[in-house]
């Protein structure tokens, strides 16, 4: 970096801006790095300075940054430590909050990554981070936030504490009885103070034999002695003791724990710096928040587009943001206009902003702004007469352009605030223009700020060379302080004059004295205004709509992303919990089939399968269905179901068992009777699905009932309460449906009659029963219920 380009720094005030971010680190290590921030032109590391920011800049908008806290300068702690020093409890203190910083940064980004927030470059740099959560836990045992050693870091401290503390409290008792008792009278005030790390009380100078004791000190006049009583001599003399012996432990415990944070003290330095880093980082972030700044785009062609850019030192309520496009048809831009007109914050504002950028931060533009990579930015703006030197304005500033001109190079930035001035305009003028001539021959890209009318017209018919100028409204007679790039500056002096009521006849005078050459190229410049107010009337509009649909646009693809991603993370979310509950149910209804044929099978080899195990079984199978209320809202499904229409004689497969079976019978609405081989069911009708009838019926396994494995006639509840009798009698029905029995008999016995009319009420409402009465006397009488099947 040339020195030319270091006193750039200073004409664009480039020191100032950083010093603004320095203000937004949390730690004085980040404020010092922050400081030393500068431009450079290597491409990869300016990308990569960007996207940290650009990390930084988004983690503050969706989490509100880092967790961050203020951090210390640890460095001459550890240079201790390596030196076999003893650190003090703050020194332990500020290293124990640094690993706690690092700790809460990891659980941080850890959240962070599993929240799927695209970060370009900081999950990288936070992978190198390691904590050390055993050292924190062991200091932070030890010693509080500020550096007090606790109480219970070691048993022996706290009992030397207690001792102080009951010593103390006895001191103070007995002090208080003379302060509060009938001696005070020899006080010259009712107070216990401290001399000397004793306790001792304010004595009047004749009284000093009253007490006994030590003296300590006297007041300035002499008159008040604070003088240590003999009754408490014993007891600050014990309090004494305890706290050298206090001292010492507590010099021995952090001597202890110095020796545990040795072995570390290479990795906590370079974890130190990581944290710099991020404070820097994070500080960049926040500047560019500050700001409204935004993420340029990098032209490694120095194609330049700074659209609505603002100067980052100028409140945005006082200043008006201009496009500045330099660098793609044109790289020598001429800027006329009035003075105060606004030329020079135009100029400031394009090197400004891109040695921010080359600095890796964020720029005061508009979404899309592009930025170049120059080798170098040199500015020479205001007046910069050398006292020391003697030398005028014009000399001082054509001898800054000498070095200019000697260290500029196909890709210089070069800025010139009113070249030429400070001599004879003629001269001044043909100065001026050989000097863009021989910038544009070393191809450097050059913006100009000049009054001289010569200078529009060489950037009217010069090759990459642009006029711009800073509009003027002769109507207010002032300037609006908006770049027009492609139209000259005019001088508006005769529409100024007439304005302010200068004679219109001295005025056409003054227009006819004017050179030929000059009235030509006003006459141009009048011509190129009247165009570019046509141009702006027709384009600004579509060109406010075009920005407008273009942010929509960003806006509208940054919502459809996250929805894409939110719907993708969901349907892998919903299809992961469909499988594994799909998973869990087969592996449930394998099992019941299992259990199922193992019970088949040895029901062939000692007794026939009994009629509650089937019922079970089906009621296990259902139970692996879906709520109904789920299936109600599968249209599909409701769709299939609307055109299954059963009838007797329907071939149909039960899927509760797998089994294939023929309709005999409609229960009701929503029931129908089944035969299953020899085995008849009543079935809800969507656990049935219609099949095609088979023309030579397959052999099926089918389960035999003999007379001695059936469901007996009758059963007895007597001696049951209500509501067990009830469920014995629903199982038990349920049996004899199945066995196809035409009536039952139910033994419940007389007693109080509470089972008798329970029964009663339950067959009142089952569906199946036709009818039940008492049984005959011969058989019961009430003491039992016939019941008799539909």
């Amino acid at each position: 970096m040339t020195e030319t380009f270091r006193s750039s720094f200073k004409t664009l005030e480039y020191e100032k801006v950083i010093m603004k971010l320095s203000e937004h680190t949390v730690s004085k290590l980040g404020k010092e790095k922050a400081r030393t921030i500068r431009p450079t032109n290597d491409k990869d590391y300016i990308l990569e300075q960007l996207e940290e920011t650009e990390d930084a800049s988004l983690l503050m908008r969706l989490r509100g940054g880092m967790p961050l806290a203020a951090f210390e300068d640890i460095r001459p702690h550890l240079k201790r430590v390596r030196v076999q020093g003893t650190l003090n409890g703050t020194e332990v203190a500020q290293i124990g909050r640094m690993l706690r910083t690092l700790r809460e940064i990891k659980t941080f980004f850890r959240k962070a990554e599993e929240e799927d927030i695209p970060l370009n470059r900081l999950y990288d740099k936070i992978n190198k981070l390691q904590t050390f959560n055993a050292l924190e836990k062991k200091i932070f045992s030890v010693v509080d936030e500020g550096g007090y050693v606790l109480d219970d870091a070691s048993s022996k401290l706290k009992g030397l504490r207690d001792g102080i503390k009951q010593t103390e409290g006895r001191a103070r008792q007995k002090l208080e009885s003379i302060v509060r008792g009938s001696q005070a009278r020899f006080l010259t005030d009712a107070l216990i103070t401290m001399r000397n790390d004793r306790y001792v009380i304010p004595v009047k100078a004749e009284n000093r034999s009253t007490f006994g004791g030590v003296v300590h000190d006297q007041s300035s006049t002499g008159q008040t002695l604070f003088i240590e009583p003999q009754s408490v001599v014993d007891l600050n003399n014990r309090l004494r003791q305890y706290q050298v012996e206090a001292k010492h432990e507590v010099d021995r415990i952090l001597a202890e724990l110095t020796v545990e944070i040795e072995p570390f003290r290479e990795e906590l330095e370079e974890h130190l710096k990581m944290l710099v880093d991020l404070d820097v980082i994070q500080a960049k972030g926040r500047f560019a928040k500050a700001i409204k700044a935004v993420k340029p785009r990098v032209s490694t062609e120095n194609h330049v587009e700074l659209y609505q850019a603002r100067h980052p030192l100028l409140a945005e309520d006082e200043v008006v943001p201009n496009d500045i496009i330099i660098g793609e048809e044109y790289k020598t831009m001429i800027v006329t206009g009035p003075n105060t007109g606004g030329k020079t914050v135009a100029l400031k504002t394009l090197g400004l902003l891109q040695l921010m950028g080359q600095s890796g931060l964020f720029i005061p533009a508009e979404e899309d702004s592009t930025m170049g990579i120059f080798s170098s930015v040199f500015a020479d703006i205001g007046d910069e007469q050398s006292i020391e030197q003697s030398l005028s304005t014009f000399s001082s500033h054509l001898t800054t352009i000498v070095n200019i001109l000697k260290r500029m190079d196909d890709k210089s930035l070069i800025l010139l605030d009113e070249l030429g001035a400070g001599t004879d305009p003629q001269e001044g003028a043909a100065l001026a223009i050989a000097i863009l001539d021989a910038i544009a021959q070393s191809g450097s890209y050059v913006m100009i700020t000049s009054h001289y009318p010569e200078l529009k017209a060489y950037g009217y018919n010069r090759v990459e060379t642009i006029n711009a100028s800073m509009e003027f409204n002769v109507d207010t007679l002032s300037p609006t302080y908006r770049l027009l790039i492609g139209i000259p500056g005019r001088s508006n002096a005769f529409e100024i004059a007439r304005r302010l009521g200068l004679d219109s006849m001295i005025i056409d005078s003054a227009r006819q004295l004017m050179s030929g050459e000059s009235q030509s190229v006003d006459q141009m410049i009048e011509d190129l205004e009247g165009k570019r107010r046509q141009a702006e009337t027709e384009a600004g509009k579509a060109t406010e709509e075009l920005r407008d649909a273009q942010r929509l646009h960003r806006e509208l693809k940054a919502e459809y992303d996250a929805y894409q991603e939110e719907k993708e993370r969901l349907r892998k979310k919903a299809e992961k919990e469909a499988n594994s509950y799909l998973e869990k149910k087969k592996q449930e209804a394998e099992a019941i089939i299992k259990d199922l044929r193992q019970k088949q099978l040895e029901g062939h080899m000692n007794e026939p399968l009994k009629e509650h195990e089937f019922i079970d079984a089906q009621t296990r199978l259902s139970n692996l269905k879906a709520e109904e209320e789920s299936l109600k809202k599968n249209k599909v499904l409701n769709k299939q179901k609307n055109k299954k229409t059963l009838k007797v004689g329907d071939s149909v497969e039960v899927q509760s068992f797998g089994q294939k079976g023929t309709v005999i019978d409609k229960a009701d609405n929503k029931h129908w009777v089944v035969q299953m081989g020899m085995l008849k069911m009543k079935l809800h009708e969507s656990d049935l699905l219609q099949v095609a009838p088979e023309n030579e019926p397959k052999q099926r396994v089918s389960v035999k009932r003999s007379s001695s494995a059936g469901v007996s006639t009758e059963i007895d509840v007597r001696g049951e309460r209500v509501e067990e009798a009830v469920n014995k009698v629903d199982q038990y029905l349920d049996q004899a449906l199945l066995a196809n029995y035409p009536k039952v008999t139910i033994i419940h016995g007389m007693g109080t009659g509470a089972v008798r009319k329970g029964v009663h009420q339950y067959l009142k409402k089952h569906s199946q029963v036709k009818s039940y009465s008492d049984a005959p006397a011969n058989q019961g009488g009430s003491g039992a219920t016939i019941v008799t099947f539909k």
